[in-house]
């Protein structure tokens, strides 16, 4: 009587488990409201906690779109999301998933960027200021991002930052400061003042995250970044803006 009233109760349970695995529906990929959803093939998994922000270099968002989603390159690359000048914005890999952005290079403690960062690409040549509408487009994300994902709005650098030997992108037109305004990444508070006698700059700049490697390539990117000019030479407004930097 038991063995009987057991068994059809267990193939009962057992056809309801494969009705329901037939029925489910695969998850949906984590995708940006805000942007356009053009997958690209090359990325892992991961979990970000730093943006980073680059420029293509390239003559249209067409031909960008190419580069970043060409599975059959001999160097494969792709980035997270691509900005158009216009401002629209497109997202090629999930933003749980590890695109193939940052290359070689470290930020602070983390030595494989791509698996800790989330990629932005901007349609720009490199040479040319770049568009209103597109870092308005870009802010949007930025907030979008840091609060979903939960990244920190003091982590967002520039490609050249984590890798100033190769790098130059966003380079010194970038407009570091409009972000800063709108709360990302990191800026000095008002007019930096003096530092005390004893403070040191390289280390400063390494406690930023930036490698010392080669100092003048650190140097470099830096200037980039937080002076918008080329120079080579660490000076005293380089120790205020340092000093400011890293104080607290």
């Amino acid at each position: 009587m038991h063995a009987f009233s057991i068994q059809p109760r267990a193939a009962f349970a057992a056809l309801a488990l494969l009705l329901l695995a037939a029925c489910a529906t695969p998850p949906t990929p984590a995708r940006n409201p805000l942007a356009e959803w053009v997958p690209s093939p090359n990325y892992n998994a991961r979990k970000a906690t730093l943006i980073v922000i680059h420029y293509t270099e390239q003559e249209s968002v067409e031909h960008s779109l190419r580069t970043l989603r060409d599975a059959g390159s001999r160097h494969p690359v792709s980035a997270h999301y691509l900005i158009g000048g216009d401002g629209h914005i497109y997202q090629l890999v999930d933003d749980s998933a590890r695109a193939w952005h940052a290359g070689v290079g470290r930020w602070g403690t983390i030595a494989d960027v791509n698996s800790a960062s989330i990629g932005i690409e901007l349609d720009n040549d490199g040479a040319s200021p770049f568009a209103s509408a597109q870092i308005d487009a870009l802010l949007r994300l930025l907030a979008d991002l840091t609060q979903r994902l939960g990244i920190p709005r003091t982590q967002i650098i520039g490609h050249e930052d984590m890798a100033p030997t190769r790098k130059n992108d966003p380079g010194p037109l970038f407009p570091w400061k409009r972000l800063a305004e709108a709360g990302f990444g990191l800026w000095p508070q008002g007019e930096p003042g003096p530092p005390p006698a004893n403070f040191d700059a390289w280390m400063a700049l390494s406690n930023l995250g930036y490698s010392l490697d080669d100092r003048q390539a650190a140097l470099k990117s830096f200037h980039h970044h937080f002076r918008g000019d080329t120079a080579s030479a660490l000076d005293e407004t380089d120790r205020r803006i340092l000093h400011a930097l890293t104080r607290h």
